[in-house]
């Protein structure tokens, strides 16, 4: 029976020990998390985040398409397949669904995109694993680009 009112003694006065000294506390309500509203954003208007703002393009060059698929198959490949999901996305028809200058941002800056673009994010959302920088030159990038422009979506 001791040991009861003892517990029950410990209890009430660890619960008294967690309330207020009697005074109105100033403290004011922890604000509310604002919900933030989830932008649509055109990918065919969105030029991501990133040095490349403006992109030229004219007719495909196939020596550049070549090298670019090159590039892609040594820094690219362990983590895309041009038709089938795999670590990224599958990237046939990628230029028919982003801009050139946000598939050039992505392959430049993906650390900040995939923390800043709508987009960005919600393919790391649904990937799950964010996409590595290659340290890849403009030039390469363009390259990278060039191939992309000569695999359609099947």
């Amino acid at each position: 029976m001791k040991l009861k009112v003892l517990v029950v003694a410990l209890v009430v006065a660890m619960v008294s020990s967690c309330g207020s000294d009697g005074k109105k506390s100033d403290k004011k309500a922890a604000p509310k998390e604002e919900k933030k509203e989830v932008v649509e954003v055109d990918p065919m208007k969105d030029k991501g985040i990133g040095p490349i703002t403006s992109v030229t393009l004219t007719e495909i060059d196939q020596a550049m398409a070549d090298k670019g698929k090159a590039v892609f198959s040594a820094k690219c490949s362990a983590c895309h397949k041009m038709s089938k999901r795999f670590v990224g996305p599958a990237l046939a028809g990628i230029t028919e669904r982003r801009t050139p200058e946000w598939i050039m941002n992505m392959i430049l800056n993906p650390e900040e995109m995939v923390e800043k673009n709508p987009i960005a994010k919600k393919l790391l959302a649904e990937y799950l694993s964010p996409m590595a920088n290659q340290s890849l030159t403009e030039e390469e990038a363009r390259l990278i680009l060039e191939y992309f422009r000569t695999v359609k979506e099947k």
